[in-house]
């Protein structure tokens, strides 16, 4: 049986990516970034990152087909993040999804980002089968999500407000990291000690919803506080004690999962699962339950097509709806496990 070859384009924030895949063989995944643009102005300017995006979007496309050694001709689907995201960011890449759609006459999948995350997991991980429970980080979503199926996706915990990874970034423009926050709030932290109580542990999360605005005013409260006293921040000690409470928060609303489900398997998913400490909390709290967790490889953590290629091709699968051409970008978008058509 042939092998269904699928596009897959990522334009959801400051990363322009393309991938191709051939039934579950990775042919290649290529992504332009665009951090050394952002990090002068601390973050993502969303009209700078549309603009590059459309300089962007047809070469990273045509490397993707060169180095999979695919001509358009040969696609048999297209599948495109359509949503959550910077939408003008997005709306270059359905633009472009559904341009290709069109002139080639192949089916467009409208991809959830959130679970094209999750689904980066059968890329490194091909023995993965649900059900199992993803621990979502990343700039915009947090929490933990149930995954039944292919096509199944519950969330059963997240943030009532900041996503994880919006936290890290926040508090590292505060200590005067520069962006992206995410890595720099890890790296130094390893240098430093966790040694301040930003706020009380039973505020940290209730009946499974996190919070993370509170915790990042506290750390900006407290440096504050230490500039009125003419005090000098130790900033590695800072960023330790974030990176603690911050990850903390979410691996035990995960740890309370996995032992209220009694699924074992857990996966990690989004930008913040690059993260060092969250995956030695991770595993270490796996290992003491005695669940197996799996991380994506760096490469998969970030936003890149490749995990849009394969969540597209689960759902072709189990025959979820193609989208229609006049498909939209959407700015918000919860888990709802597909097929609505759009």
């Amino acid at each position: 049986m042939k092998e269904t070859i699928i596009l897959g384009i990522e334009t959801s924030c400051d990363e322009t990516s393309a991938a191709v895949l051939a039934g579950d063989r990775l042919l290649s995944n290529v992504i332009s970034s665009q951090i050394d643009i952002h990090r002068r102005f601390g973050g993502v300017v969303p009209e700078i990152a549309s603009r590059n995006h459309l300089t962007a979007i047809l070469p990273v496309i045509d490397e993707a087909l060169e180095k999979a050694g695919v001509s358009k001709r040969e696609l048999d689907a297209i599948g495109v993040t359509y949503g959550a995201g910077l939408v003008g960011a997005l709306l270059v890449g359905v633009s472009a999804a559904k341009a290709f759609a069109y002139s080639l006459g192949i089916p467009l999948y409208a991809v959830n980002h959130i679970e094209a995350h999750i689904a980066a997991n059968y890329i490194s991980t091909p023995e993965l089968k649900p059900p199992f429970l993803a621990v979502v980080a990343s700039g915009g979503h947090t929490g933990v999500c149930r995954v039944d199926g292919l096509n199944s996706f519950t969330m059963i915990a997240s943030t009532t407000d900041d996503a994880i990874g919006e936290a890290f970034d926040k508090v590292a423009r505060a200590v005067g990291l520069p962006y992206p926050g995410g890595p720099e709030i890890d790296r130094r932290a390893k240098l430093g000690t966790a040694n301040i109580n930003f706020i009380e542990h039973k505020n940290r999360h209730r009946n499974g919803e996190l919070s993370y605005s509170g915790l990042k005013t506290a750390v900006v409260n407290y440096l504050h506080n230490l500039e009125q006293r003419g005090d000098t921040p130790n900033v590695d000690d800072i960023c330790a004690s974030f990176q603690k409470t911050a990850v903390d928060m979410l691996v035990d609303v995960a740890a309370a999962e996995i032992k209220r489900s009694g699924i074992k398997t857990v996966v990690a998913a989004g930008g913040v699962s690059a993260n060092s400490y969250l995956r030695a909390r991770l595993k270490e709290e796996g290992e003491r339950i005695g669940a197996n967790v799996y991380f994506p490889p760096m490469s998969l953590c970030t936003d890149n097509a490749a995990m849009v290629a394969v969540r597209a091709r689960d759902m072709i699968k189990e025959n979820i709806p193609a989208a229609r051409l006049d498909l939209n970008a959407a700015s918000y978008l919860k888990i709802t496990g597909a097929g609505d058509g759009r």
